[in-house]
């Protein structure tokens, strides 16, 4: 049971990553118009913690589902005996 929830967990961590970052370029915000100085992209350290927090909230989202699901045929289970 372990193992299942292990990989029911990294299954949806991924899946709702993905989603999460097709939502991010989806609602993404237009550029400014231009001024007499570009802007420079974000940098690396930007990128990365940009990244890092999806995963990480999508991680915290999986986590939620799992003990829902999981914790859902338990009582199942339970209730039917």
């Amino acid at each position: 049971m372990i193992k299942a929830s292990l990989l029911i967990m990294a299954v949806l961590t991924v899946l709702i990553s993905l989603l999460l970052s097709w939502r991010e370029r989806r609602m993404a915000v237009p550029p400014p118009p231009p001024t007499r100085r570009p802007r420079r992209p974000p940098g690396l350290v930007a990128r990365g913690k940009a990244s890092i927090d999806r995963w990480v909230t999508a991680a915290a989202i999986a986590a939620i589902l799992t003990t829902a699901v999981l914790g859902g045929l338990h009582w199942l289970r339970v209730f039917q005996q």
